[in-house]
């Protein structure tokens, strides 16, 4: 099929290519794929109301057609609020966009606009949640030790904190997966991406701890001690394992219990991990590896919060006007 003719062929086809080639080719997890999906629809349905045809063509994108998408964006009501979208979020869609753009022209070889013409808008800048030193310790503090639900939970807490996983992340590891001797292990995270993560000695003793309290062979390192009995049949405990939505219930009920003032998830804990790093002088483009993320400026947000170098500066050469009680 030459270009002239590929010009015509359907949107939505290519679109399934698109999605199957995130899939295989670039590894992508299968949320994010979905979510590619979602965006890409959101445009489709759109683009079909706007040109008034039902079937869409690659011819049907140019960008002024696109900027007319932007503009409808940003005056949509969101389902959740009376307020528009945020710009974040209109961002999003915008990026899917571009990254579809940028396959139609690299892996098809098609003539579409450049992906480099979609005008993205400035993000407000993200301020992550974090868990000071003293809210850390009162977390830390409230699990009931005398029970094993209880003692997996602190090394949930400790893990998380100490390597900085995502949630995804903590609840697929596997006995065999932790090495308590070097203290550190590898974990595959978004996009197939490996990293190595590194456990802090009280990390070490809390799991230590949690798995001298089970007396099974089973493969999940973080396991259930309620809800549905175990599967018949499961011999590895696999429907044992504790999954995401059980874990973000247990931060929640201890950051509630220790009265901290912080609506805290698994991924605060993570920022958490993130700006204890940067706060102790750790370089950014090793926070990004220990983070996993792909793209530095992902890293970059922490830098608002932990920015030594300034908080230097201020200190060396701001002045008090009137002296501060412990100079007179």
């Amino acid at each position: 099929m030459g270009i002239a003719s590929s010009q015509k062929s359907s949107l939505e086809a290519h679109l399934t290519d698109y999605l199957e080639f995130c899939e295989i080719e670039k590894n992508l997890a299968q949320s994010t794929v979905k979510m590619y999906d979602f965006y890409l629809q959101d445009f489709f349905s759109w683009l079909r109301n706007f040109s008034n045809k039902e079937k869409l063509i690659i011819d049907d994108l140019d960008s002024e057609t696109i900027h007319k998408y932007r503009v409808s964006l940003n005056r949509r009501r969101s389902a959740k609020s009376p307020d528009g979208y945020k710009t974040s979020t209109q961002k999003t869609f915008m990026v899917a966009i571009r990254a579809f753009l940028k396959y139609l022209i690299v892996e098809k070889g098609l003539e579409v606009i450049s992906p480099d013409q979609i005008i993205l808008g400035k993000s407000s800048d993200r301020v992550p949640k974090v868990l000071n030193d003293e809210q850390l310790e009162l977390l830390f503090s409230v699990q009931d030790l005398n029970k094993r639900s209880g003692v997996r939970d602190r090394a949930i807490l400790e893990t998380f904190f100490s390597t900085g996983l995502r949630v995804s992340e903590l609840v697929k590891l596997d006995v065999d997966n932790i090495n308590l001797n070097t203290g550190e292990f590898t974990v595959v995270g978004k996009g197939g991406k490996a990293r190595i993560v590194y456990l802090s000695q009280s990390a070490k003793e809390w799991l230590r701890r949690y798995l001298s309290t089970r007396r099974d062979e089973f493969k999940p390192l973080f396991l259930r001690y309620s809800g549905k009995s175990m599967e018949e049949g499961d011999s590895d405990g696999e429907s044992l394992r504790l999954s995401v939505r059980s874990v973000e219930r247990m931060v929640k009920k201890y950051v509630l219990r220790a009265g901290i003032a912080v609506d805290a998830t698994p991924h605060t804990l993570r920022h958490s991990f993130a700006t204890d790093l940067l706060m102790e002088g750790a370089d950014i483009r090793s926070v990004q590896e220990l983070l996993g993320h792909s793209d530095i400026s992902t890293t970059q947000i922490y830098t608002h919060i932990t920015d030594k170098r300034l908080k230097d500066v201020h200190k060396q050469f701001h002045k008090d006007i009137v002296p501060s009680p412990a100079d007179e």
